[in-house]
């Protein structure tokens, strides 16, 4: 489950993403403030309306998932007839503190490099087209799972061929303020800790 709230972008709605599915097949059914998403006879998500009276949110974009913020949908959604009831949900950040530990040329793609990346406690091979990354860095990883600024859920995938688990982000794909037009990964700084939470839209 993610959770996006973007009042400027898309007013004080909060959605709910349960499943992706393509935008042409999705309909949707309102009651009261929640209309719940489908794709063919299957929920997918929920959009609740007028969000700010019933969630403390400061977010723009992905909102941390917590047990208060889960209960809290719940509870909104009973109150206008909706039946909830959560699957396993993971709490731990999405986006995180990486260490590339190596970036290795692509070996079918010149402009894209495979990096193993330390995230936590455990280790991400995340295919990379940015053209500044290089091991030794401390970098920004979405997670699978993650929800982008831009509404992207960042999914496992192939490039090319090459198992992908995640992404290095940008200063502008994570909505920074005054980042940077050209290409290539937002490098933090060395005292940044592995595995740690990057908060953005704050």
């Amino acid at each position: 489950m993610n959770v996006f709230y973007n009042k400027e972008g898309v007013g004080d709605v909060l959605m709910v993403i349960l499943a992706d599915a393509p935008r042409a097949e999705i309909t949707a059914e309102r009651k009261g403030d929640v209309a719940t998403i489908f794709h063919g006879e299957d929920v997918i998500g929920y959009n609740i309306f007028e969000a700010s009276n019933q969630f403390e949110l400061n977010a723009v974009g992905p909102v941390d998932l917590t047990p208060e913020i889960v209960e809290t949908i719940q509870r909104v959604l009973g109150e206008n007839g909706v039946d909830f009831e959560p699957r396993e949900i993971d709490y731990s950040p999405k986006f995180v503190v990486g260490f590339v530990s190596s970036a290795e040329k692509h070996p079918d793609a010149d402009k894209l490099s495979v990096c193993q990346v330390e995230v936590d406690d455990q280790t991400l091979q995340i295919v990379c087209g940015a053209p500044n990354v290089a091991a030794g860095q401390k970098v920004v990883v979405a997670k699978p799972g993650a929800v982008m600024p831009s509404g992207l859920i960042i999914r496992p995938s192939a490039l090319r061929g090459v198992a992908s688990s995640g992404m290095l982000c940008s200063a502008r794909e994570l909505a920074l303020p005054d980042a940077p037009q050209e290409k290539g990964i937002l490098v933090l700084e060395d005292t940044a800790k592995t595995g740690e939470a990057f908060l953005i839209g704050r």
